[in-house]
């Protein structure tokens, strides 16, 4: 973090593993805030348990798109901070960044997100962000043993997101 002026006082951003895994971890939520997927690749240090990290995730991105819609500029119906909104309604972000992570998002218009934090000189993360989700349609939503609102175990989708992930740089 810095200060106006003054210098770094947390240790510096890590450096991409020499594999090109950049990144750290990845969130699928319903809209329900139900995890239905968490993985880790590169995330050294555990601070919560499970469920305080997926709330704690979930209430960072409800504030955030309670934030931008309320900020934005081009709409004159602010709505009331904190009340939710429709998938596509209004104004949203794509990620943010700080000195030790990016944080890349995506929400589908049935209300799953998608939250992958990687390496903070990752670049636009939105077209990977649609390949993840076309992953889940295909091996998640359209299995038939799959049952919607319940945490994803499908090994093929596993599979397949731990490769993609590994390539993304």
């Amino acid at each position: 973090m810095q200060f106006f002026g003054g210098s770094e006082i947390s240790p510096s951003p890590p450096v991409p593993t020499t594999t090109g895994n950049n990144a750290h971890m990845m969130y699928i939520f319903n809209r329900n805030g139900v995890c239905l997927l968490y993985r880790e690749w590169n995330r050294p240090l555990h601070t919560l348990n499970p469920q305080q990290d997926h709330k704690l995730m979930f209430g960072l991105l409800f504030s955030l798109k309670s934030l931008t819609a309320k900020m934005d500029p081009t709409s004159s119906e602010k709505g009331n901070l904190g009340v939710p909104q429709l998938p596509g309604q209004g104004c949203s972000f794509h990620s943010f960044r700080t000195n030790t992570y990016k944080l890349s998002f995506m929400e589908t218009p049935s209300g799953i997100k998608f939250i992958l934090v990687t390496n903070p000189r990752t670049g636009d993360l939105r077209e990977p962000l649609k390949y993840i989700y076309n992953l889940y349609v295909e091996y998640v939503a359209k299995n038939p043993l799959y049952t919607p609102g319940t945490p994803v175990g499908c090994e093929l989708f596993n599979t397949a997101l731990d490769q993609y992930v590994r390539s993304i740089s």
